[in-house]
């Protein structure tokens, strides 16, 4: 992943192109197509393979929960982050009386089932000021009614990794009945998550920074909070009495983030995260920030260079993966990064370049080589 040779034997696919797109989709390694395999040969044998199924979740909630910084038994799995999402708005259950503060640098699976609620709480926007989320912005909006702080600790949209301390202190001097969320999709295996103890409940897909594929989504409740934040949604394999005499007259969920799996796991998603983590971890997301810091500072200032100006600030004690720019002739700038064997992310006028562990200094110059012929 960090040099030529281990790169082209793990990511072969990697050999012609210059990927800079993880923050959409990864390309996963080959030992992901192997994990894919082995639960093909489990499935092959019916009921009997449900015992490397389930032993597949058990080794992926292990890895997954020494990723996050937690314990085992507050991890679990669902299909994807906006399924999290509603089930985290069924575990809080708020009303009209109760407040919700989101971001507009956050991704709407995070920011709209608080909208979409049978009795939605008033939504408290807090808003970027040139591309960051300043603590200070978001003090005025907390109160003794905000019930939970909804953020992501890097942004889908333009990179901006939060200060989690100001966050964190400002949320718990005055909002002291606030849950505090972070999606942290975009940082999972690719920077450190320095908001994994004091986060409430932590959320992630699995197909990007994390190299796993779709379908799956880690969920994060430390034990402290596991009563507050568990679902009340029906279903079956989050139940402890799914198939006791008395499964018609109650439903008895497990708590915390058990009750967040509420069918059957989507074991291939398992599979292929369980491998994709155990890979990351062995590089490790030290050497990956490591090897992938310098490409974005050498990114951004061929982008200023070029009069691009990237969307967020930088600081270097807050490592992210991702740049984005906008620009009104972007279709030009994007068709000739394609053109080039370049491929980023392109929607309504910007271009967002993502820089991962498997990216090389060749990746960089070729980008930048691109979009200085089309500027």
């Amino acid at each position: 992943m960090l040099d030529s040779s281990s790169r082209l034997r793990d990511f072969p696919g990697l050999a012609d192109i210059a990927y800079l797109n993880t923050a959409a989709e990864s390309i996963p390694p080959q030992c992901v197509h192997e994990a894919l395999e082995r639960y093909w040969r489990d499935k092959t044998l019916g009921m009997r393979g449900r015992e490397g199924h389930f032993s597949a979740v058990e080794s992926c909630r292990e890895i997954s929960a020494r990723m996050t910084g937690l314990r085992s038994r507050e991890v679990s799995f669902c299909s994807c982050s906006s399924e999290a999402y509603n089930l985290l708005s069924s575990a809080l259950d708020l009303g009209p009386q109760d407040e919700v503060v989101v971001t507009d640098l956050d991704f709407p699976a995070g920011a709209t089932p608080w909208l979409r609620a049978a009795r939605p709480p008033v939504t408290r926007l807090w808003k970027n000021s040139g591309g960051a989320l300043d603590a200070a912005c978001l003090q005025p909006l907390l109160n003794e009614r905000t019930r939970l702080v909804q953020v992501s600790l890097v942004s889908f949209y333009n990179g901006h990794r939060i200060a989690w301390q100001p966050l964190c202190a400002a949320v718990r001097a005055l909002a002291p009945k606030a849950l505090i969320s972070v999606d942290v999709t975009q940082a999972l295996g690719r920077v450190d998550l320095d908001c994994a103890a004091e986060a409430d409940i932590l959320i992630s897909s699995t197909h990007k920074w994390s190299l796993g594929i779709h379908g799956g989504c880690v969920i994060g409740v430390p034990e402290r909070n596991a009563e507050r934040l568990t679902t009340r949604a029906g279903g079956w394999y989050h139940l402890g009495n799914a198939f006791d005499a008395d499964r018609f007259e109650r439903a008895d969920s497990k708590t915390g983030a058990a009750s967040y799996s509420v069918g059957m796991p989507n074991f291939p998603a398992l599979y292929a995260l369980d491998a994709a983590l155990r890979y990351v971890d062995g590089v490790s997301v030290a050497a990956i920030s490591a090897h992938a810091g310098p490409l974005v500072a050498e990114l951004r200032a061929g982008l200023l260079e070029l009069g691009l100006e990237p969307m967020c600030p930088l600081d270097p004690a807050l490592p992210t993966g991702i740049l984005a720019f906008q620009h009104p002739r972007s279709a030009e700038m994007h068709a000739a990064l394609e053109k080039a064997g370049v491929h980023v992310m392109h929607h309504a006028g910007r271009i967002r370049l993502a820089v991962h562990g498997y990216n090389t200094r060749e990746d960089i110059t070729r980008a930048l080589a691109a979009l200085r012929a089309a500027v």
